[in-house]
C-alpha cells in the first residue's frame, strides 16, 4: 500500500496488472445485486417487469464495467484508489439493496446510488490528476455521467412505473453511447486512442470473473429453489437440470474463446475497437445467465406446471441471449462465427412452438440439451488439434 501522489495514481506501465485482492472483495456485492435481479424478475414476470429487470441490470452492469476499466488504468496500491473503490463498492451494495424496491419506494435511492457512484468518482480523480493528460479522460466521463444523472435522479423522484422505465431507459442509453462513441465533450473531443490503454491480462481477467459471478449467481438460485420445496423425483430432476446448464454454460464461454480472451486482447490492431464492444458482448451473456438462472426458481419449484409463453421465453430466451453474445464474442475473437451457433439458435426458435404442450421440467431439459448439443460439437471439432489462436477482426 503507498500513499497517493498525483504522479503515482496510474498504474506504473511496467508494473503487475495482476487482479488485486480488492477487486475480488468487490466483486461479491454483485453476487447479491444478480440474485436479486433474477427474483425480480420471477416475481414480475411480464413485460413491465422484464423492462424493470433490464434496466436494472443495465445499471448494475454499467456500475462494474466502468470500475473494473478505472481499476486497469489506475494503481490499486494507492490509498485514495483503495478508498475509491471501497465507497464505489458501498454505493454498489446500496443499489443491490433496493433492487426489490427500484420500481416503488427506493427509486430515489437507486437513482442517488447509481449517480453518486459515478459524479463522486469524477469529482475525486478530475481535481487529482490536475496536469495530467489522464485529466481529459477524466473530465468527458464526468461530463457523459452528468448529463445522464438527470433522467436517473428526476425517475427516481416519479411515482408513475412506465415513466420510471423510460426515464432510466433513456439514462441508460445515454451512458451506453456516450461509452460507445468515446465520450465526445465540448472543446475535449472524443478520447484519443492513447486513453485506452488498458492491460489485455487484467481486462480480460476481470470480464471472465464477472460470468462466473453469474453463473455463482445460477447456482445460488439454484440450491436455495431446492431447498424450499419437498423433493420429489420431479423436483430432483429440475434441480439436476438447472446444475447440469449452469455447467454447459460454462462450458460454451470458456471453450477457447473464454480461454484465449487475453491473447485475443493483446493481438487486436485497435485496443479501442475491443474495449468497446466487450462490455455490451458480456451484458448479453450475463443477460442469458439471469434469465436462466430466474427459470431455475421456477422450474425446480413447478416443474410439472405447464409451460405459458412467458416460462417458454425465460427457458429459452436466456439460452437464446447467451448464444447471441457468445457468437459475437466469438468473432471478436477468432474473426468467425461457429455453425453450431446459428443451428443452436435455429433449433431452440424452432422448438418454441411445441413448449406450450410440455411441462416446465421438459421444456428446460430441451434447452439443456440443445446447450449440451452445441458443448459437444465444440468438443468434437477441436478434439485431437492444435488449439486454434486468436484471429480478430482487422
Amino acid at each position: 500500500m503507498r500513499a497517493s501522489t498525483k504522479a503515482a495514481l496510474e498504474r506504473d506501465p511496467e508494473g503487475s496488472r495482476r487482479v488485486s485482492l480488492l477487486e475480488l472483495f468487490f466483486d461479491l456485492v454483485y453476487v447479491v445485486a444478480l440474485a436479486l435481479i433474477s427474483r425480480h424478475l420471477v416475481q414480475n414476470l411480464d413485460w413491465f417487469g422484464v423492462a424493470e429487470s433490464a434496466v436494472l441490470l443495465a445499471g448494475v452492469w454499467w456500475v462494474w464495467a466502468i470500475t473494473a476499466f478505472l481499476t486497469d488504468l489506475y494503481d490499486p496500491q494507492q490509498v485514495s484508489i483503495q478508498l475509491l473503490t471501497v465507497a464505489v463498492m458501498l454505493g454498489s451494495l446500496l443499489m443491490a439493496a433496493t433492487v426489490p424496491h427500484a420500481f416503488g419506494s427506493g427509486g430515489l435511492v437507486f437513482a442517488c446510488a447509481y449517480v453518486g457512484i459515478h459524479l463522486g468518482r469524477g469529482l475525486f480523480l478530475v481535481p487529482s490528476l490536475r496536469g495530467q493528460r489522464a485529466q481529459g479522460r477524466a473530465i468527458r466521463i464526468f461530463f457523459w455521467f452528468a448529463i445522464s444523472a438527470v433522467p436517473w435522479i428526476v425517475g427516481g423522484l416519479m411515482s408513475g412505473e412506465g415513466v420510471r422505465i423510460a426515464l432510466w431507459a433513456l439514462a441508460v442509453l445515454i451512458d451506453y453511447l456516450a461509452f460507445s462513441l468515446g465520450y465526445p465533450t465540448p472543446w475535449l473531443g472524443r478520447l484519443p486512442q492513447s486513453q485506452y490503454n488498458v492491460t489485455a491480462a487484467h481486462l480480460a481477467e476481470r470480464y471472465q470473473q464477472f460470468f462466473t459471478i453469474a453463473l455463482g449467481d445460477a447456482v445460488l438460485i439454484t440450491g436455495f429453489a431446492y431447498s424450499g420445496v419437498r423433493a420429489g423425483p420431479a423436483h430432483s430432476g429440475a434441480f439436476l437440470i438447472a446444475f447440469l446448464s449452469t455447467v454447459l454454460l460454462w462450458r460454451i464461454y470458456t471453450h477457447r474463446a473464454g480461454e484465449v480472451l487475453p491473447l485475443a486482447i493483446e493481438s487486436v490492431i485497435e485496443t479501442r475497437r475491443f474495449f468497446r464492444i466487450a462490455p455490451y458482448t458480456h451484458l448479453m451473456m450475463v443477460t442469458g445467465v439471469v434469465l436462466k438462472a430466474s427459470s431455475f426458481e421456477l422450474i425446480i419449484a413447478h416443474p410439472l406446471d405447464h409451460s405459458g409463453w412467458a416460462m417458454i421465453a425465460l427457458v429459452l430466451g436466456g439460452p437464446a441471449l447467451f448464444l447471441i453474445g457468445r457468437s459475437r464474442f466469438e468473432y471478436e475473437v477468432f474473426g468467425r462465427v461457429s455453425p453450431s451457433r446459428l443451428v443452436a439458435l435455429g433449433v431452440l426458435g424452432a422448438i418454441s412452438p411445441a413448449m406450450t404442450l410440455l411441462p416446465l421440467v421438459a421444456v428446460a431439459a430441451c434447452a439443456m440439451l440443445v446447450l449440451a448439443g452445441m458443448a459437444a460439437v465444440d468438443t468434437a471439432r477441436s478434439w485431437g488439434r492444435t488449439p486454434e489462436q486468436p484471429a480478430p477482426p482487422a
